[in-house]
């Protein structure tokens, strides 16, 4: 049963970290993503009968918590018809000086991303930006897009690891989160 928009919006569209006092709140924003929109085409996956440009979006942040020793961005469909939803994107050890990641970052080689940064096996198979596909008549799915914080330089994952795996990993050692929630459905 879909979640009313209210209630998810109010809870997950943005999440921050207590700052430390005077501090300014962990926050992530995006140029070409908006809070309780909809994703543009540019950004959907091309394939599974969905014909988007499967460009990962911009991802911008600011204020992490002073510990921070690296990133991690996660993309996740909780709505998806799969156990546990579907993860669409998972970047880790990204260093702990980037403030975001450029759009077209999720490519296969990576080029884009923060040297030291590694791509994880998204549920599509793929260690790359996967774009929203949600089944035909499934109605809007909820896109948490996720930076973490991380208590740890890197994390170590085997490359192929579940990405279910990964999502554990990062919350294990997460200091700190700010997300992002947009809509898709088609």
């Amino acid at each position: 049963m879909k979640r009313s928009v209210i209630s998810f919006l109010a809870g997950v569209a943005i999440s921050t970290v207590s700052p430390p006092a005077g501090a300014g709140g962990f926050e992530l924003t995006s140029p070409d993503i908006q809070a309780a929109k909809t994703i543009g085409r540019k950004f959907v996956y091309n394939g599974l009968g969905c014909t988007g440009d499967n460009v990962s979006p911009e991802l911008v942040w600011r204020d992490p918590p002073a510990a921070t020793k690296s990133f991690a961005v996660l993309v996740h469909d909780p709505d998806a018809p799969k156990s546990g939803g579907f993860w669409h994107w998972i970047v880790a050890n990204i260093p702990a000086s980037a403030r975001g990641l450029a759009q077209g970052a999720g490519t296969p080689d990576g080029k884009k991303l923060p040297e030291g940064s590694v791509q994880l096996q998204t549920d599509f198979g793929d260690a790359f930006w996967g774009g929203p596909c949600p089944p035909p008549g499934a109605g809007a799915h909820y896109y948490a897009f996720t930076v973490y914080a991380l208590g740890l330089e890197k994390l170590k994952l085997a490359p192929n690891a579940k990405a279910s795996v990964a999502a554990a990993a990062v919350a294990k050692n997460a200091i700190g989160k700010a997300s992002l929630t947009a809509l898709y459905g088609r």
